[in-house]
């Protein structure tokens, strides 16, 4: 019995849509939106996300960090900032659910990538 002409283009459009949903989830992982030349607080989404990855692109003195937040709010602490330019970028892959709050240690320039 062979399979008819509906059944395999069925079967593609399920393959195309598994593919579709795996890339998406690639791009939440790597972040598909950036924010540069972070050197003061800066509240950098104010929705629910993922913070994929972080660059110390100028080192500081003392770490940073970045809240789970949308706001000046920094009772949800999600991720120390290392003060020096390491093995970058830094992989954070954390989820949010109230937007994405970065404050750069004292003397840090910092970089965000986010989905």
């Amino acid at each position: 019995m062979s399979a008819s002409t509906s059944d395999v283009l069925t079967a593609i459009k399920n393959i195309v849509q598994a593919l579709n949903g795996q890339a998406t989830q690639d791009l939440g992982f790597h972040g598909t939106i950036n924010a540069t030349a972070i050197s003061a607080p800066t509240s950098v989404s104010a929705k629910s996300g993922r913070v994929a990855k972080v660059s110390v692109t100028t080192a500081g003195t003392a770490p940073g960090m970045i809240y789970d937040s949308a706001t000046t709010t920094t009772t949800k602490p999600l991720y120390v900032i290392p003060a020096a330019i390491g093995s970058e970028p830094y992989q954070v892959d954390m989820p949010v659910s109230f937007g994405i709050y970065v404050v750069p240690g004292a003397g840090q320039t910092l970089a965000v990538s986010y989905a």
